[in-house]
């Protein structure tokens, strides 16, 4: 809904709808609250009834998500395991939610004229996986590579290119 609605009535996180404050310190607020309309997530997402993954295991059992990521990290770290949960609870929903389309929509360069109020925050990519270029993504929302200039580094490029050296993902 945000690529449709980008910056107007109806986008669910845009700082020139809500204001930059409330969607920068509570963008997962607003993530939530969109999840919440039913009839918005199915018309923004008609083939997740033939998802196995998405109707047997995330939509009935979301919520344990949060708690098995800590135990996860609990196995892998002990003690140190529960700090890290916690930076993730705290850095995911501010960085993602807050940051990429709070300040994504707020300040920073434009590489490329669209129609919203899209920018990017930095030109290195690398706190939260190159959507700091997000003017660049808003230019081109399917493309995998987000840095557009020279100067540019999309850090999750650089992954997604080990990962499909290494066979274990496929670019399109």
């Amino acid at each position: 809904m945000h690529h449709q609605k980008t910056d107007q009535e109806g986008d669910p996180h845009s700082p020139h709808v809500y204001g930059i404050k409330r969607v920068l310190f509570k963008g997962a607020v607003l993530y939530h609250e969109a999840t919440q309309d039913k009839k918005l997530v199915e018309s923004m997402t008609p083939d997740i009834k033939d998802d196995w993954i998405e109707r047997k295991l995330y939509t009935p059992y979301s919520r344990l998500g949060i708690l098995l990521m800590l135990v996860i990290n609990l196995v892998l770290f002990g003690p140190w395991g529960l700090l890290i949960w916690g930076v993730q609870m705290l850095w995911i929903p501010f960085w993602a939610a807050g940051v990429v389309n709070g300040l994504g929509h707020w300040i920073g360069y434009r590489n490329h004229e669209t129609k919203d109020h899209s920018r990017n925050i930095f030109p290195i990519g690398i706190i939260i996986g190159g959507e700091e270029l997000h003017n660049n993504h808003h230019r081109r929302p399917t493309d995998p590579k987000l840095n557009h200039k020279a100067f540019e580094l999309d850090i999750g490029h650089v992954w997604l290119t080990l990962f499909r050296i290494l066979g274990l993902a496929k670019i399109r």
